[in-house]
């Protein structure tokens, strides 16, 4: 071969490997460019608006499928079990709950979060179910140690509510290594307008073995998730925390008023908690042998009740689902939530807490 001829191959080889690198170098820039695009117009131009949909926590009283699973103590909900927990069962109580979820409003949840569920699958079928379906929700969700094989969830609607942290809590303590219960869910999140959100969803231990004697338990979990609360005051002193469970405590119990210092609006120490008013009303979310309860409460910081500007809980209220169409009552005009199932007994109902919702609100700056 001549010396022209090799020098032309290699000019060509050389022209070749240029020319592949640098569109290579280009669709790379172009994907980055249009990353980086998206990424500056997310929080204004992504995300739809968040008011006007409520926000709701909701224990849902043994959302359990129909499917045994070996690593949980499901077996009290299949189909062949002294309940009878059939497909046709599972999924009138699909429907139900989706009816306490769009009572409320004509406009789908913001954002739930859950107490008493099997796993994410059954809250996904949830969201999918009845006028929910017409929304976009994902779920969040740890597989916790609770020894009954119940969870928590949060389920959000994905065009209003961006998700940018997610962790599961533990809840062990150190001098029981058999004590195991569920986890406490947080969700750091993004509305419109680039607004942070905290969120923790909780379900604390029950009241089993006595109030006085289970308490601990329930401070010990009100110890865990301060401390994940000030974590996060301490770089950012006006952060938007809302906190919102089954506590089986009430709001004038140690492990709400005293650990958490929540109270009021005019003397809460840390937070604010919503149901403490109702609760002495009268009100409550369950009812426990005739007498009502706010075993289900939302408690919020400061920087949500009423402010001057900026994001904040609307009229610093919330409300409980308690139309008569969710309640069973007596022959003596008592009310009680309409249960699914009173031991092993099906009455068919919702749940036997009852649903708390409120709402987001904007003030302009």
């Amino acid at each position: 071969m001549s010396i022209a001829k090799t020098y032309t191959i290699l000019a060509l080889i050389s022209l070749a490997l240029f020319t592949s690198c640098g569109n290579g170098e280009k669709r790379n820039d172009d994907k980055k460019s249009a990353v980086d695009k998206e990424d500056s117009v997310y929080p204004h131009e992504l995300l739809k608006s968040f008011e006007d949909r409520p926000f709701f926590f909701y224990n849902v009283e043994n959302l359990f499928d129909t499917i045994n699973d070996p690593k949980t103590k499901d077996e009290d909900f299949l189909p062949e079990s002294e309940k009878k927990w059939t497909g046709n069962r599972y999924q009138d109580k699909l429907e139900k709950l989706a009816t306490v979820l769009t009572h409320p409003s004509e406009n789908n949840p913001l954002f739930v979060g859950f107490a008493e569920i099997e796993n994410r699958f059954v809250v996904l079928d949830l969201m999918k179910t009845g006028r929910l379906a017409k929304t976009k929700y994902r779920v969040v969700h740890y597989d916790a140690p609770d020894v009954r094989g119940i969870d928590v969830a949060f389920a959000y609607d994905n065009e209003r509510f961006k998700v940018l942290y997610e962790e599961a809590i533990d809840l062990s303590i150190a001098s029981e290594p058999d004590y195991k219960t569920r986890d406490i869910l947080y969700v750091k999140g993004l509305l419109k307008d680039s607004l942070d959100i905290h969120v923790f969803v909780n379900h604390w231990s029950s009241r089993r073995g006595g109030a006085e004697a289970s308490e601990y338990k329930r401070i010990n979990a009100a110890k865990a998730l301060l401390a994940k609360t000030d974590s996060i005051r301490n770089k950012n002193t006006d952060a938007k925390i809302i906190i919102m469970g089954d506590f089986n405590d009430y709001p004038n119990n140690n492990s709400i008023f005293e650990t958490l210092g929540a109270g009021l609006a005019s003397n809460a120490t840390n937070f604010v908690n919503l149901m403490l008013p109702m609760h002495e009303n009268g009100e409550g979310s369950y009812n426990y042998r005739g007498e009502w309860g706010m075993l289900d409460q939302f408690i919020v910081s400061p920087s949500l009740v009423a402010p001057e500007k900026g994001l904040h809980i609307k009229e610093s209220k919330a409300y409980l689902v308690n139309d008569d169409k969710f309640m069973h009552i007596f022959d003596n005009g008592e009310k009680t939530p309409g249960k699914t199932y009173g031991g092993p007994q099906y009455y068919g109902g919702y749940s036997d807490h009852l649903a708390i919702y409120g709402y987001l609100k904007m003030i302009g700056e």
